[in-house]
């Protein structure tokens, strides 16, 4: 039961502030700004804010300091959307996924590059030894 209000409420969590960011802040440090996650604590008193940022690393350098400055006005829009007692804490937290998919490409690439050169390899490849590898007896009688 609580899963599911923890869940509820990240999702809700999430929603609201894509919304806001959607909107703009008045920091122009802000870049493209894309929430992809928000886990919140067991006792609801915490949320783990993951997001991506479009564009070179130090746009997601100033982009997680625009973040960072702006946590108190974006839990303040938080609390107000969701009207509940205790709001909880927003850390945000850069997301490693699209460096782990771009590792994961770059790894793909070189299998296939690997492959293509394994095949071309055993196109020309020939079998050892006789091209007839099994001994027929010659001067067996035929029944």
């Amino acid at each position: 039961m609580a899963g599911e209000r923890q869940a509820r409420l990240a999702d809700r969590i999430r929603v609201i502030l894509a919304e806001r960011l959607e909107k703009g802040l008045r920091d122009p440090r802000l870049g493209f700004v894309t929430i992809t996650d928000v886990r919140v604590s067991g006792d609801l008193q915490h949320a783990s804010v993951f997001y991506t940022v479009l564009g070179s690393e130090e746009e997601r350098i100033a982009s997680g300091a625009a973040l960072a400055s702006a946590t108190g006005l974006l839990r303040k829009e938080v609390g107000r959307q969701l009207n509940i007692r205790l709001v909880p804490t927003l850390e945000f937290i850069p997301d490693a996924l699209p460096e782990s998919a771009d590792h994961i490409s770059d790894l793909l690439r070189q299998a296939r590059e690997r492959d293509a050169e394994v095949a071309e390899l055993a196109s020309s490849a020939r079998h050892a030894g006789d091209a007839d590898p099994y001994r027929v007896d010659d001067d067996r009688d035929d029944v």
